[in-house]
């Protein structure tokens, strides 16, 4: 004998807490970017419907609004689980580490990549909880090979320090364009 499934029993499924929260800022995310499609990406005349620029990115954007969708349509039919306050909390702990790498964009025009880098390696490790000597030297060395690699070997572009301008003539040229 068959048993007919109800609406809600075809969309129930086990939720963890804070999902519904994260099912609904996810579609709304999507909703975001699925109303920046028009003006980010463009579909040319006379060009084949799989070689459009605006090909892939639609079918992406679409495809995170209907599936979100789906994902809050069985958030909201599932069955309640408690914490879903202690789940948010926990995901906006992770901001504090955004706010970190704000604070490291904004020294590096005044101290200089490296020095800014550096900085931000040993803080990070601390805050990571690496106390010993060796995980201090080991952040550094990589902060200095990273900034090395970046600045000095592949010339990205990123802004010199105010910092390097007090230092002598001969080594300021070399801040500036290795440092």
């Amino acid at each position: 004998m068959t048993r007919i499934k109800y609406f809600q029993e075809l969309f129930q499924r086990y939720r963890r807490p804070g999902d519904l929260v994260f099912a609904a800022v996810f579609l709304l995310f999507a909703l975001f970017l699925l109303s920046q499609l028009g003006e980010q990406t463009k579909w040319v005349k006379r060009t084949k419907w799989y070689g459009q620029p605006s090909l892939w990115p639609s079918v992406a954007v679409w495809g995170m609004v209907i599936f979100g969708a789906f994902h809050l349509l069985g958030s909201v039919v599932s069955p309640r689980i408690p914490g879903r306050l202690k789940e948010v909390a926990f995901w906006l702990r992770s901001l504090e580490y955004v706010l970190y790498f704000l604070a490291y964009v904004a020294v590096v025009p005044l101290c200089g990549y490296l020095p800014s880098t550096i900085l931000f390696a040993l803080f990070l490790t601390l805050r990571a909880g690496f106390r010993r000597p060796q995980h201090m030297v080991l952040a550094a060395v990589f902060a200095t090979c990273v900034a090395l690699v970046f600045r000095g070997f592949l010339q990205v572009k990123i802004p010199a320090g105010e910092l390097y301008q007090h230092l002598p003539d001969a080594l300021r040229a070399f801040a500036l364009s290795y440092l």
